[in-house]
């Protein structure tokens, strides 16, 4: 039997044909759309304040759903600056504007948090660990507010995410103490025998003994600005080194000399990076550096100096 083409179905085939390429190439696009859209942003981490000295301020960071794989980047300026400048964050090249980086990619970082994950920083107490680095290093200013922001580093999944809102937090009052005050790591840091800018050398000794190993004032400068890299040692060493300093400066040790002397034990033989290549892990040293910390912030103690 002969069948005949009918022009209906010629044109309803013609129909189907026409969609059906139509939706093809529709595919084609969204799928070349999807494939050129940039990656989608890292939630939006938070900022807190916690414990305040008169020349330190501790910044908690928060990661948002994402996390912060790739660590984060913090900047700070007094609030009077930023009032002074209308309410206005101020150019990253600004020289009142401060920043730190940390890196959640360097080797035993820190800073690659999961989501929801803190890390608590002290900004005019900072310490080089692992990934670590800033433009301003000085202690804080008494009875000063700061304004504070962040972000979470993008990956090769995410990009940046947007800054937190800001944060402002206060150093302690510019109160009179009694002599013997206590002074930061940082301080001594930059007040050694190689002054920062236009400092000068204030250390009242030349020598210091860590564990049973004694050091000159140039190798105790130099484990001073050796970055502690995931080293428990060397951050254990930056706040006994401290300790001792004010001790012989004056100050009371009452409140850290159990800590000193379970330091010096663990220290041992151990001799201090760069000057030897000694190493413990934080998680042998934390507690003790904590204590030695509180102690050079005037959180313990005879309280620190204005």
């Amino acid at each position: 039997m002969k069948i005949q083409n009918s022009p209906k179905i010629g044109f309803r085939l013609s129909i189907a044909v026409v969609a059906f390429i139509a939706m093809a190439f529709s595919s084609v696009l969204v799928s070349k759309n999807v494939s050129a859209a940039k990656p989608t942003k890292m939630s939006t981490p938070s900022l807190s304040c916690g414990v305040s000295t008169k020349v330190s301020i501790q910044v908690t960071f928060t990661a948002g759903a994402t996390g912060a794989p790739a660590g984060f980047s913090l900047q700070w300026m007094t609030l009077a600056d930023y009032v002074a400048n209308g309410s206005v964050w101020t150019s990253s090249d600004d020289p009142g504007l401060c920043h730190a980086s940390f890196s959640g990619n360097a080797n035993s970082s820190r800073y690659n948090l999961a989501a929801g994950e803190s890390v608590t920083i002290s900004i005019g107490d900072l310490l080089f660990d692992n990934g670590t680095s800033a433009s301003c290093v000085e202690p804080l200013a008494c009875g000063t507010t700061y304004v504070f922001r962040a972000f979470a580093h993008a990956n090769s999944t995410y990009s940046r995410s947007e800054f937190t809102a800001n944060l402002q937090c206060s150093t302690l009052p510019c109160e009179d103490l009694q002599l013997g005050c206590t002074y930061t790591q940082g301080y001594w840091k930059t007040h050694g025998p190689i002054p920062t800018g236009n400092n000068i050398n204030q250390w009242p000794v030349t020598s210091l003994s860590l564990g049973t190993v004694s050091y000159t004032d140039l190798e105790l400068q130099a484990i001073f600005d050796k970055p502690a890299a995931g080293n428990g040692l060397i951050s254990l060493a930056h706040q006994l080194i401290a300790a001792k300093l004010n001790i012989a400066n004056g100050a009371d040790g009452t409140a850290v000399a159990a800590a000193i002397t379970a330091a010096d034990a663990l220290i041992a033989g151990l001799v201090v990076p760069p000057v030897g290549s000694g190493s413990l892990p934080p998680s042998a040293t934390s507690s003790l550096t904590t204590t030695l910390t509180s102690y050079n912030e005037g959180i313990i103690g005879p309280g620190h100096c204005q």
